[in-house]
Parts: C-alpha cells; sequence; structure tokens
C-alpha cells in the first residue's frame, strides 16, 4: 500500500512549484539570467517530485519495472492511476525535465516558455489525479 503521508507532501511540493511558477515573466527568460535559472529550476524540480510520486505508487503497488523515469507514467496509466493522454504529456515532461538537467547550453527557450504557457496544467492534473486515487484505493 501506497504510503499516503510521502505522496501528499510531494503532491504538495509540486503545487508550490506550480504556484511560484505562476509568477514567472517568461518574456524576460532571454534576457533575465536569474529569472531563467529560477524557471529552469522550479521546472525541473516541479517534473522531479512528479517524478519520486510515480516511482513510489509504481513500486509499493507492484505495477511493474520501469527501465526509465519515463515508463512510470505508462505504468501509471496501465495500473489505474492516470488516464493514458496525461500519461504521454507526462512522459514528455520528464523528457524535458532530462534536457533541463543534461543539456544545459541546449535549452530551447521557446520550449521553456511553452511548457510556461501550455503543460503546467498536466501537472496540476498530475496531482488532483493522484489524490483522487489514492483517497478511493
Amino acid at each position: 500500500m501506497t504510503e499516503q503521508e510521502l505522496v501528499n507532501k510531494r503532491l504538495a511540493f509540486i503545487e508550490t512549484c506550480l504556484e511560484d511558477l505562476a509568477s514567472a515573466r517568461p518574456e524576460q527568460l532571454a534576457t533575465d539570467i536569474r529569472e531563467r535559472r529560477f524557471v529552469e529550476h522550479t521546472l525541473q524540480l516541479a517534473v522531479h517530485a512528479a517524478l519520486d510520486v510515480s516511482s513510489h505508487i509504481v513500486s509499493d503497488e507492484r505495477l511493474g519495472e520501469p527501465t526509465t523515469n519515463r515508463e512510470l507514467f505508462g505504468l501509471l496509466a496501465s495500473g489505474g492511476f492516470l488516464p493514458l493522454s496525461l500519461a504521454s504529456a507526462l512522459r514528455d515532461m520528464a523528457g524535458f525535465r532530462n534536457v533541463l538537467v543534461h543539456g544545459y547550453a541546449d535549452v530551447d527557450l521557446a520550449v521553456v516558455r511553452d511548457v510556461l504557457a501550455h503543460r503546467l496544467d498536466d501537472l496540476h492534473a498530475f496531482v488532483a489525479t493522484i489524490r483522487s486515487r489514492l483517497v478511493v484505493r
């Protein structure tokens, strides 16, 4: 059985990151290195926390053995914890996180802006969906 308190702390951390990102200024990413670092690092932390939650649930619920972080979301979908469409979007976010972590000079600001404008709802949906699934089980 999944340890609810641990998962709830990580989900709350994702929400804190998302609240912090709401104040981001995407128009300044190209000219303000502090803003860029803040946004990139906060996105990295939020996605990493989603991966932590996913890993915990996949392990505790014995949903399979992922060979990559991206596979965690597919296993959650297979186990009934996420809809397939959300799992797919989150796999993309995990890939984006990998670029942030490993490809510092190769981070495309247009992609960062797109994530800020269009993909944060995926993380909100992840939090809400996991919370609702864990309460039901």
